[in-house]
């Protein structure tokens, strides 16, 4: 039996990715104002857009849903960090380059999301490697 695609982690790269393609000079500038060096962050406003929406392709076919997993899993995992690190005061600024919705939401809101969203992607890791039998 073929199994249903994670559609909650497609849309939310698909959302995260488009947003930031679509809006990006406001995301180049949000990278830009982050605690690191510029030229970081501008591969950064280049690259995670792809990656984003590489991982919601990935995620997309039985095939290649083991690497959408694992891809998600660290990004969340990157992300997560950094939204930690933030919320314990270790920046002397908080920029956000959220997309959406998710922009509205302070550290504590964003750390527990990205916590259940590490957690799905855990769990869809873990049954794939299950499905395939490894």
């Amino acid at each position: 039996m073929q199994k249903l695609p994670p559609t909650l982690l497609i849309l939310l790269w698909a959302y995260t990715g488009l947003d930031k393609i679509l809006r990006y000079t406001d995301s180049r500038r949000a990278f830009l104002n982050q605690p690191m060096p510029n030229w970081l962050e501008e591969y950064l406003a280049f690259l995670i857009p792809g990656i984003e929406l590489l991982i919601a392709t990935l995620l997309l076919f039985s095939v290649t849903r083991w690497w959408g997993y694992l891809g998600s899993t660290l990004l969340l995992t990157v992300f997560i960090t950094y939204v930690g690190l933030i919320w314990v005061g270790a920046f002397p600024r908080v920029p956000c380059n959220c997309a959406g919705i998710i922009e509205s939401l302070g550290w504590a809101e964003h750390f527990i999301l990205n916590l259940g969203l590490i957690g799905i992607s855990v769990v869809g890791l873990r049954l794939e490697v299950g499905r395939q039998g490894g």
